[in-house]
């Protein structure tokens, strides 16, 4: 079979596989970039107990096995009583992985800004909260952005650990159809090329964009 009869034959249920995978991608980055806002204000906070509970789950999730802790999201939980739909265990597992590792970013980030940024805004004296929400928050951006995006291209990558936990997305398709035709190079060829244009046409420019924005917003100019 030639590679065009393969792509007429099968391109649809690939793409039908694409449009999953971007689809674990969103709700995934949505997922972490929440956790690592929350847990990484809670890794500076000076309360023991709220800095104790974002340390354990930082430490946790980042010495752990991303796919391990997927397998748990949906092999193991129904033991405990949380039974959880496989697109949902699938992108609770990247999310929760992702967000250890971008809270530590975040954390790097708001660490970065410098001291007279924050001794400014204690002298208008802004209470903590506004003095986070107002004058820091919008200086990390440019800080945590690049670092954030090599972590979102990873996250893309990482998409297809779900297949393994019987999300029909573009792997799992991948390896239906070698089932049925044993044409590996033709479907997880198609497959690489699928996720390198995701990557280098889609979500990088994007991401780039994100960056050179938020560099504007402070003031900083081109990145």
């Amino acid at each position: 079979m030639s590679y065009f009869a393969f792509l007429a034959e099968h391109g649809t249920t690939l793409l039908l596989g694409t449009v999953t995978t971007i689809k674990v991608l969103v709700c995934s980055i949505i997922l972490y970039v929440i956790i690592s806002m929350i847990f990484g204000l809670m890794r500076l906070s000076k309360n023991p107990i709220i800095q104790g509970t974002a340390t354990v789950y930082i430490e946790f999730f980042r010495g752990t096995s991303l796919l391990v802790q997927l397998f748990w999201a949906y092999y193991v939980l129904p033991f405990f009583g949380i039974s959880l739909e496989a697109f949902t265990a699938g992108v609770a597992a990247l999310g929760l992985n992702f967000g250890a590792y971008g809270a530590e970013i975040v954390r790097g980030g708001i660490l970065a800004v410098p001291k007279g940024q924050w001794e400014a805004a204690h002298a208008l004296n802004f209470s903590p909260v506004k003095r986070i929400k107002r004058i820091i928050i919008p200086q990390i951006f440019p800080i945590i952005l690049p670092p954030a995006a090599n972590l979102t291209v990873e996250l893309l990558k990482a998409t297809a650990l779900v297949a393994l936990v019987t999300v029909v997305d573009l792997t799992f398709e991948a390896k239906q159809i070698n089932s049925i035709t044993w044409l590996s190079a033709q479907c997880f060829g198609t497959a690489l090329l699928i996720y390198y244009f995701m990557s280098r046409f889609a979500l990088v420019p994007f991401l780039r964009w994100l960056e050179v924005l938020a560099a504007k917003k402070v003031g900083r100019g081109k990145v």
